[in-house]
């Protein structure tokens, strides 16, 4: 489980194929110092395990389904990832409770700038935003973010200076691809709320048969 408040940006050190996936190399010294092989960590809000670590580096293996499903396969040497480690019993939660687990691949619509803040639209599938709802949470590329506006087709979150600076999220531009992480609590409400308004089964009455 993670919070969503992105620690800090780890630089892509290699990237090498390991049939039918991928080995995913992150520099990022201080992380790095204090890992060890097993701890959970958020690459752009995918939870993955380390399967090495050195004084400056991390490895974690990305398989076909969590290369599909996120923009982790469209990672290359130099790039950069938020990293946040997995909560520890007693932490505090400043952001939303984020599981690790991307719904949806979604696309930056638009980036509007103001200054030094930014207003940004991503356009994601209909099943996540039906989990949303202005002013409530969504996990961006791992950010915990606020929601503005819901459309039909995509959704918008006000970045602070401070974001934009310490996350990928000041990177983006339109046209690329984020992970997209709905709240875990608007999951279970969707689900409870579409089994309540489904009609009740009627009662079978019995047959001949059942009667014989």
């Amino acid at each position: 489980m993670f919070t969503g408040l992105v620690e800090c940006l780890g630089e892509v050190a290699a990237v090498r194929a390991e049939l039918p996936g991928v080995r995913l190399s992150i520099r990022e010294p201080r992380i790095a110092g204090a890992a060890k092989v097993g701890d959970s960590i958020a690459l752009n809000g995918c939870c993955l395990t380390v399967v090495s670590v050195d004084a400056e580096q991390l490895s974690f293996q990305a398989g076909e389904e969590t290369l599909s499903r996120t923009n982790l396969g469209e990672l290359a040497p130099g790039e950069v990832v938020n990293m946040e480690r997995s909560l520890r019993a007693g932490d505090a939660i400043g952001g939303h409770y984020v599981t690790g687990h991307i719904d949806a691949v979604g696309i930056v619509d638009r980036r509007l700038d103001d200054g030094e803040w930014c207003t940004m639209w991503f356009r994601a599938p209909a099943p996540q935003l039906q989990q949303m709802a202005s002013k409530g949470s969504v996990a961006v590329d791992g950010v915990s973010l606020t929601l503005v506006d819901v459309e039909n087709e995509r959704f918008s979150v006000a970045l602070i200076p401070h974001t934009l600076a310490a996350t990928t999220l000041g990177r983006r531009k339109a046209g690329q691809c984020v992970n997209i992480e709905t709240d875990v609590l608007a999951k279970y409400v969707q689900r409870y709320v579409g089994q309540a308004l489904q009609p009740e089964t009627p009662a079978r009455q019995p047959g001949k048969a059942d009667q014989q």
